[in-house]
């Protein structure tokens, strides 16, 4: 209790000192949060206890908070009624200037924001929201709808802890310092709106069928497509290796013929392997090549979101969706890790102090006293490298850690337990050594040809060891490690015996065995979020595939809601662990122009929008060029001569016209649209 004392003191003296410099009668700080969980830790922290109408009244401070987006940009029927009926005679739809309207599920509270921000009682307001893109757009817009026009800071945090609300509380920035980001990211929605309506409207027109269209999910959808298409026309080709085993004086191994130039270890046919058979059987064999070489393999990188969902999704089944909902509500709710929506793998120095802690505090924990045993028993904690630490490499938030303080691990679901103990571990890991190990490659030659042999020699377990004692973990436990995977391919390494060249050895047997070439891999969800962080391997033009690295389709918050849109709107399905389009996806890729289904247009978006939060674009010159493609994507939708008949589904209302009429109306399709038409 002092401490919260001294803290409510020291922001109170800061307030006071504000007002009296401003001229200012002294009033109440309204704090804005974007959600009802997060407002309560903030109240708490601020004093604020009495309960109000959608907040929570202390001395100094107002707490209430959003429930996500309150506010929305107007449908096209709330610029002219006569829009609430679909026909290509009205696009382009593109209004002089966007309205927000409340949404339809938030009313209540944004009646509540609108008395409170529009208050006499109070005299400024804390933007407490998400520390983010889309954070700052819900407060934005909240703020602008309830034409607030009073000052406001923004609370910039990484975790939910007390001491993390509290270090935020007393470094709050302007809130002009975020405009630039909040241009960013008013930019992004005000485009997908003009793309999703005109898109989805003018497709919906023209094919007689209910089509969704976005920015980020077509260009993905179109990804899945693609691979679809590729292991369709894929033509296995049949192929032989031929193995040997050999003998060492009381050691064995074994060997795979190759090319005498490493290319290549197939023969194209039954007849080359039977005749290289024929040729090596009973032939003296020699050993021609040892080589033996270090390796060092540093511990993986820190996670972000991405990287989380591929995990879990390799390892547990998990989608990306379900793996983001327990990353919330381990940051929100249990407050053990840092903001999970972040595309980062690095720290920043400033944390550089308070890494010990965190490590003390994880090895109090019966669940990980093992792992971090070692890095306590040191004394110190080894010092990370670049790998690890990189100002350089920090975007809006650091990498996913566990927070300060103590941990309470005994209220987790199963679920959540295991998200969290993959976060865990992967912060002990970094500062554990590298795994070491040395690498053999083994030429061994009969009758003139070559057979190469691979083994690999433990040296130092480092890293690994936290993972294999992950594994026997889950085994123990009952979990399944490897859902989401297929069963691991055959290795190719194997323990050899001590050899030196030009050694004699024999050629006990040998053996061909018959393969086919195998298609690609349809996507699962973690190959697909992989592709989608990596889009910039689609994109031919350099600086596109340089924007592209750093934003990929769509970000590490949305990729698992673009994943779950394709699957909701029958675009997608899941076909055990994998996800493969439908005749209405394949048939959407084929009718839109190379441009809507392309990676590199939405790697010219990001690469304004990210000229814009850095304050090396326009507003207006962004935007201009997003008239000119929705003008482009509803011109070439009216005139092109792609023809395609889409399947049937079940309408909620008859039609009233034919494909393509200028006067259709479809009630239906807007009905079950409202919300498609601005998905990115």
């Amino acid at each position: 209790m002092p401490g919260r004392l001294v803290f409510a003191a020291a922001l109170r003296y800061n307030k006071l000192l504000r007002l009296a410099k401003e001229g200012l009668d002294v009033g109440k700080i309204l704090v804005l949060a974007e959600k009802p969980s997060v407002g309560r830790d903030i109240a708490r922290v601020l004093g604020c206890n009495t309960r109000g109408q959608g907040s929570l009244i202390g001395a100094d401070y107002i707490v209430s908070w959003a429930v996500g987006h309150l506010a929305q940009l107007a449908a096209p029927e709330d610029y002219d009624p006569a829009l609430r009926r679909w026909d290509f005679a009205a696009l382009p739809i593109m209004p002089a200037q966007m309205r927000l309207v409340p949404a339809p599920s938030g009313r209540e509270q944004l009646a509540v924001l609108k008395k409170l921000l529009n208050s006499a009682e109070v005299d400024s307001v804390i933007c407490a929201t998400d520390s983010g893109r889309e954070g700052e757009l819900i407060f934005r817009y909240i703020y602008q709808l309830c034409g607030c026009k009073k000052p406001f800071q923004r609370l910039w945090v990484s975790s939910m802890t007390d001491k993390a609300i509290k270090d935020g509380f007393a470094a709050l920035r302007p809130g002009s310092d975020y405009d630039l980001l909040f241009e960013s990211a008013r930019c992004r929605s005000e485009a997908d709106w003009l793309v999703g309506i005109n898109a989805s409207r003018a497709y919906t027109l023209k094919y007689d069928a209910l089509l969704s269209i976005g920015r980020v999910q077509t260009p993905t959808l179109a990804i899945i497509v693609n691979r679809a298409a590729e292991i369709a026309a894929f033509v296995p080709e049949e192929y032989f290796e031929v193995r040997a085993d050999f003998a060492a004086d009381s050691a064995a191994y074994w060997g795979l013929w190759q090319q005498r130039d490493g290319s290549t270890t197939r023969l194209p046919g039954k007849q080359a392997a039977d005749e290289l058979l024929a040729r090596v059987k009973g032939a003296d064999a020699r050993v021609i090549s040892v080589k033996r070489e270090e390796k060092s393999q540093p511990p993986p990188l820190l996670y972000d979101l991405t990287e989380l969902q591929r995990d879990c999704n390799k390892r547990y089944g998990f989608s990306a969706q379900k793996t983001l909902d327990l990353a919330q509500s381990l940051y929100e709710t249990r407050k053990l890790i840092t903001y999970p929506r972040t595309d980062s793998r690095y720290l920043s120095d400033d944390l550089l102090p308070r890494l010990p802690g965190r490590v003390k505090n994880l090895g109090a924990l019966p669940q990980f006293a093992a792992a971090a045993e070692p890095l306590l028993a040191a004394g110190a904690l080894p010092r990370p490298g670049k790998r690890v630490i990189d100002n350089s490499k920090i975007t809006d938030h650091h990498a996913i850690i566990p927070t300060e303080g103590r941990l309470r691990l005994d209220n987790l679901t199963g679920d959540e337990w295991q998200v969290f103990r993959l976060i865990a571990l992967r912060f002990l890991a970094v500062f554990y050594p590298a795994h070491r190990y040395a690498a053999t490659r083994v030429l061994t030659e009969a009758a003139g040809e070559q057979f190469i042999s691979k083994g690999q020699e433990e040296l130092q377990a480092g890293w690994t060891e936290l993972y294999n004692r992950l594994k026997a973990d889950e085994q123990a436990e009952n979990a399944k490690p490897t859902a989401g995977r297929k069963k691991a391919e055959p290795k190719d390494e194997q323990d050899l015996p001590n050899l030196c060249e030009g050694q004699a050895v024999r050629l006990t047997n040998a053996k061909s065995d018959k393969k086919k070439t195998q298609p690609p891999k349809p996507y699962t969800e973690a190959t697909l979020l992989s592709a989608m962080e990596n889009a910039g391997r689609f994109v031919e033009d350099e600086a596109l595939k340089e924007q592209l690295k750093e934003s990929g389709l769509g970000t590490p918050a949305t990729r698992a809601a673009i994943i779950e849109r394709l699957l909701a709107v029958g675009y997608i399905k899941r076909q055990g662990k994998t996800l493969v389009p439908t005749e209405k996806g394949e048939k959407l890729v084929a009718v839109v122009p190379v441009e809507m289904k392309s990676a590199e247009t939405t790697g010219k978006w990001e690469k304004g929008l990210s000229a814009i939060a850095a304050g090396r674009m326009t507003t207006e010159t962004f935007m201009a060029s997003i008239h000119r493609y929705v003008d482009f994507l509803v011109r070439d939708c009216r005139t092109s001569n792609r023809r395609m008949q889409f399947p049937e589904e079940r309408r909620r209302t008859r039609r009233t016209a034919k494909s393509g009429s200028r006067n259709t109306s479809k009630p239906a399709a807007k009905k079950e649209t409202a919300k498609s038409e601005t998905t990115s």
